[in-house]
């Protein structure tokens, strides 16, 4: 099956001269979660209006299940939904009114009964009548997904959807996103919530200074790149690491009563019985001990370090 999104060499320079994306190629399949990360200013809402249509491309292509945004834009945006960062809505509107007029913008016919399914699935039916200028910002938030999801798209863009919002509204959003995911809609989103992309993405796609350093399968990210560590929790500290183990990378906290011991989870050997065997050898005992792996925030952080 081809992608749902396919972009080819997709690059942008903005008249000052500025190198906004550099030949990105990226490939997004049906009913997936795809997150898109990387710090300010690295080119993720420049690559998400280029595919909406919004912003046309220096170079490159790019198909929205099969229709190319720039020469095919109609019937391209029209398998697409987008909730931006800004919330951009009449605030003299309703609404009922918001949602059904946005349905209309993409050329459907009246579907009263769709209009009234998404504003219920969120918590919205309540404030139908409503003018928008009444709404908390939260509200106003679920209004934009109401309008994104109005035309009933394939593709959902969420650009930092969960920016200022409350925990509540975001749990609500993120067991929507599964539910759509669950009836082959594709969800793209960026996020500075690096647990939410850890929790809620299939894959992870890492962008930089406009260019895109990884895209990868979550699991198979953390355990490429996530390291682990071994923490032993000493009877007696230390006033520092003895010569007999200055081969190991071990850290030792301020207070000299954790060892730490980082290691390559993947690799054949570990070293971990022999680290434990030298321990014994220098008179070091320890009261406890556990592991634990590197977060995607570790290894983002890492990722971005590295090309900086």
């Amino acid at each position: 099956m081809p992608p749902i999104i396919s972009v080819k060499q997709l690059s942008k320079t903005y008249a000052s001269g500025f190198h906004a994306l550099k030949h990105i190629d990226l490939d997004i399949h049906q009913g997936e979660i795809f997150a898109l990360l990387g710090p300010n200013g690295a080119g993720k809402t420049t690559l998400i209006s280029i595919i909406c249509g919004i912003v046309n491309p220096s170079e490159g292509t790019v198909l929205a299940d099969g229709h190319d945004v720039v020469r095919d834009y109609r019937s391209a945006r029209s398998k697409i939904g987008l909730v931006p960062q800004e919330l951009t809505t009449d605030a003299f509107e309703t609404v009922w009114n918001t949602v059904s007029f946005s349905r209309g913008l993409f050329g459907k016919s009246a579907n009263p009964a769709h209009v009234e399914k998404v504003l219920k699935e969120l918590s919205l039916w309540n404030k139908k009548d409503s003018r928008l200028m009444t709404l908390s910002g939260g509200m106003k938030r679920r209004v934009m997904i109401a309008k994104a999801l109005s035309h009933e798209p394939q593709i959902l863009f969420l650009d930092e959807p969960t920016a200022g919002v409350d925990v509540e509204l975001r749990r609500d959003m993120w067991a929507m996103v599964r539910a759509l995911r669950d009836t082959g809609v594709t969800i793209i989103l960026t996020t500075h919530y690096i647990d939410e992309a850890e929790e809620m993405a299939d894959r992870i796609g890492v962008i930089n200074k406009g260019e895109l350093i990884l895209v990868e399968n979550k699991a198979e990210l953390m355990n490429k790149l996530g390291r682990k560590q071994l923490a032993l929790q000493l009877q007696n500290p230390l006033q520092g690491i003895p010569a007999a183990l200055s081969d190991y990378p071990l850290e030792l906290s301020a207070d000299g009563q954790q060892l730490v011991y980082t290691f390559d989870a993947q690799s054949e050997h570990t070293g971990i019985d022999a680290l434990l065997r030298r321990l014994g050898e220098a008179g070091i005992d320890f009261k406890d001990l556990k592991t634990s792996q590197s977060s995607l925030e570790d290894i983002f952080v890492d990722l971005v370090r590295e090309r900086a």
